[in-house]
């Protein structure tokens, strides 16, 4: 709570005042700043660009808003039927945000960003109807914050501020080391829920090299200046993966450290990742061939892909290996023939014989198996050929 109470004192100062100590030199696309108001410019907080990330028709979500200024350049990006959303804890930030949308409405020809008040470890509960309901119905005692909770979890379900699959693209921008500890991993997963399938994400924040020492974590003012939350940077990406994202990325790694604390040094970086756009763990005859330069590699899920080989994929790897950042590695062949679905059960590694690729592969009946498999190193398949 004291982390929480300093970060909020000192970003509401920010927003009043410029505090150039909150953030890293950053060059951004300077057409897109070109129609942003000049107070929005000068008290933004950032140490990368996640904007250049975003596709035109996307719903964009900015965790951590502050005054907007990703939010405004997003707006333009995304363009007529996109949308934008900004999440940020802080009244004066969103109080600043909110103030410029009108004039930014009229100069994007229509309002296409919002604004709402939320934890960006718990996209669910939206602050403002929280805080609404409280005053009209203050807790009192044991019987009304009971009643309290089971609204809370009713809000959460029924109407939550950021719905599950309804994000295209999430950015952040600084902002998720702001968060304790205890509920980064958290916030992960929130990032996770509210992602469509196929999602995107577009982190840049501040990660260390080493881990940081509980007397900098003790620090409020290192902690509110992005030094004592930083994620150390293993430990940045293991996150995402651990909620289940896939490709993990890091674009961006500032090679110069933007501060160096008691021999730590802390540096921008952006990480990309993404939503496994579907899940359909079948064999129905796909198979991929890495293209290299490394002898092999190895995927989030274990799969096993020696360089110049034809690996037997399932449906699902497929599909993902046929999507950024991966498409440019792989050679994806599908089956020549249609071949009926059965439950994926190879070794990872395990060689496609090319009849399945060619069109020599007879549809499988249900029930019975594909043609010969190969472990990865080859062999002669019975009656047939070597590959």
């Amino acid at each position: 709570m004291i982390v929480q109470q300093e970060v909020s004192r000192r970003f509401a100062d920010g927003a009043q005042k410029v505090e150039p100590e909150l953030c890293c030199p950053v060059d951004y696309d300077q057409d897109l700043l070109a129609i942003l108001p000049k107070e929005i410019i000068e008290r933004d907080y950032g140490c990368g660009d996640p904007s250049r990330y975003v596709q035109p028709g996307d719903h964009v979500l900015d965790l951590g808003s502050g005054g907007g200024k990703i939010c405004y350049m997003a707006a333009q990006l995304v363009g007529q039927g996109g949308r934008v959303t900004g999440v940020d804890m802080t009244d004066e930030m969103l109080a600043l945000a909110r103030s410029y949308q009108a004039e930014m409405a009229e100069k994007l020809g229509e309002d296409r960003v919002r604004f709402v008040k939320g934890r960006i470890q718990d996209l669910a509960q939206d602050v403002e109807r929280l805080e609404d309901h409280l005053k009209a119905n203050p807790v009192q005692d044991l019987a009304s914050m009971e009643a309290f909770d089971r609204w809370q979890q009713q809000q959460r379900h029924e109407q939550p501020m950021i719905a599950d699959g309804s994000i295209d693209l999430v950015v952040s921008n600084c902002v998720l080391n702001l968060v304790e500890d205890g509920s980064k991993q958290q916030m992960v997963e929130e990032i996770y829920r509210v992602l469509r399938p196929g999602g995107r994400v577009a982190i840049s924040d501040i990660v260390s090299d080493a881990p940081i020492p509980q007397s900098l974590k003790d620090n409020p003012e290192l902690w509110s200046g992005c030094i004592s939350g930083a994620f150390e940077e293993e430990a940045f990406a293991e996150a995402f993966r651990e909620a289940g994202f896939v490709g993990v990325t890091l674009d961006k790694w500032d090679e110069k450290p933007w501060q160096v604390v008691e021999g730590i040094e802390f540096r921008s970086v952006t990480l990309l990742a993404y939503k496994p756009a579907l899940f359909d763990p079948t064999d129905q005859g796909h198979a991929v061939i890495y293209r290299g330069p490394f002898l092999h590699v190895t995927d989030e899920r274990g799969n096993i892909y020696p360089a110049g080989e034809r690996i037997a994929v399932s449906s699902d790897t497929f599909d993902l290996l046929g999507r950024e950042p991966y498409a440019a590695h792989f050679i994806r062949i599908p089956p020549g023939q249609p071949v009926f679905p059965q439950p994926f059960t190879l070794e990872p590694g395990t060689r496609r014989p090319v009849e399945v690729s060619r069109g020599s592969g007879q549809k499988s009946a249900p029930g019975k198996p594909l043609l010969s498999i190969q472990p990865a190193g080859g062999s002669c398949t019975p009656g047939g050929s070597c590959c």
